[in-house]
């Protein structure tokens, strides 16, 4: 079974799929709507379903994630990881909020499995989160499974939250910062990870 099926699949067998598609019917009678009409009499179930993907990072088991890909090396480079796509919901209206995180990291004798940090970012990201946590949570669980010499994250988003509603502000961006160790204390190493992942940087697509 691959990461994602099986990580949907544990969070599935935790959230009451009966009890928030009940919610999610109350909710569609609330606004006026029929539940019993053609194309909302199977939306409940759907959307409680969907949830258990959307929310699958409350189940995951970092340890599982990791899985022991942690490897002995004489490495003491900067090594990064960018343009890692990911969603989340916003906790304040649980709208989406959509974009990508760059990661780094200087190995002190050990370096982690390259798929293992896109991973780390969704086990994250699929929660109710504000991106300023988010950011923080990846760069201190990296941090403590490594033990480099510094971690950097940035994450870059567009919210749905402040496009559709409020004051509807399509084209913002927050961008948000998380450093560690040698990202914090030196401006040259700040400075050449900002350089690279500003490089060729991808634009954020809804």
């Amino acid at each position: 079974m691959e990461f994602d099926e099986e990580l949907n699949a544990q969070s599935e067998s935790k959230i009451n799929i009966e009890t928030t598609s009940r919610i999610i019917r109350e909710l569609i009678e609330a606004v006026g709507e029929d539940p019993e009409r053609e194309g909302l009499k199977n939306t409940p179930d759907r959307v409680a379903r969907m949830y258990t993907e959307l929310l699958s990072g409350y189940t995951a088991e970092p340890e599982r994630i990791v899985n022991g890909a942690l490897f002995d090396i004489a490495y003491d480079e900067m090594v990064i990881v960018r343009d890692i796509e990911f969603y989340s919901l916003c906790e304040h209206h649980m709208l989406p909020f959509i974009g990508r995180a760059h990661v780094a990291y200087i190995p002190k004798g050990k370096v982690i499995g390259l798929s293992k940090i896109p991973r780390i970012v969704d086990m994250y990201a699929r929660r109710l989160q504000i991106q300023e946590r988010m950011t923080r949570q990846i760069a201190d669980f990296i941090q403590q499974t490594l033990e480099p010499q510094g971690v950097a994250v940035v994450v870059e988003a567009m919210h749905l939250c402040a496009m559709m509603r409020g004051v509807k502000k399509h084209d913002a961006r927050m961008t948000t910062s998380a450093m560690h160790g040698s990202f914090r204390a030196s401006l040259a190493t700040r400075q050449e990870f900002l350089d690279n992942i500003s490089r060729g940087a991808k634009p954020i697509q809804f």
